[in-house]
């Protein structure tokens, strides 16, 4: 069965999410956290993405528990600094991840305009929306084509042939990202969405019992550290 939150309460997630970078939690409150945020990511039906990030986590958990007692030399000192900040920046791109993947344009539209936020940021973010998905299709397509005239295969092939995937991958995908914006913010304003007055929408948005009980959830352990208890 899936459930997803309403889009105010993935942004207030995210927000939270952001705000743990900021306090510097301590593991045990982080660790919470981010088992709140892939509950729902998980139940939301982004099974896959939700546990990969949990096994991520996991291991940059157990590497920053063993390894910081025992680093020694600059190698395992990299490591240690490399698995605490992708352990810290892991609650923003599951928050992150969790809102813009199970998060319509028209109902984050609908929740924007719900909180009266103006038109000048409501539409650049729309447009952010939409853009990832569209330069990733682009991608699987320059990767497609790549493999269909035997040019470059497997997804080991950037560390195979960098100079070839940046020349026939990123320089075809950097100059076809300009195109994609400007595709999506004509797309926008041509769906009327800067137009002035007051505008209807067909998704129905409600913050329901679930959305309180799951953002209380997860800012108690942030409350808790706050106080000193956690």
């Amino acid at each position: 069965m899936k459930w997803k939150l309403d889009p105010r309460t993935k942004l207030y997630l995210l927000i939270l999410a952001n705000l743990l970078l900021f306090f510097h939690v301590s593991r045990t409150v982080q660790a919470i956290l981010v088992v709140l945020f892939l509950i729902p990511f998980y139940c939301a039906g982004k099974r896959k993405s939700a546990l990969r990030f949990a096994v991520i986590y996991g291991v940059m958990l157990a590497a920053d528990l063993w390894l910081i007692p025992k680093a020694e030399g600059f190698f395992l000192h990299f490591i240690s600094l490399l698995s605490v900040g992708v352990r810290m920046m892991l609650p923003c791109l599951i928050s992150g991840a969790y809102a813009f993947t199970t998060t319509t344009a028209g109902e984050f539209v609908c929740a924007m305009r719900r909180l009266h936020l103006p038109e000048y940021i409501i539409i650049p973010c729309v447009v952010v929306i939409r853009y990832f998905p569209t330069v990733r299709q682009d991608y699987i397509q320059i990767r497609n084509a790549m493999a269909l005239r035997g040019i470059t295969e497997g997804g080991m092939s950037f560390l195979r042939h960098p100079v070839r995937t940046l020349e026939y991958v990123l320089i075809p995908l950097l100059m076809n990202s300009n195109n994609v914006a400007q595709d999506l913010s004509v797309a926008a304003l041509t769906k009327g969405i800067s137009i002035p007055g007051t505008h209807t929408c067909m998704t129905e948005l409600r913050v329901t019992w679930l959305d309180w009980i799951w953002a209380a959830l997860c800012t108690v352990p942030v409350i808790l550290f706050l106080g000193g208890i956690l």
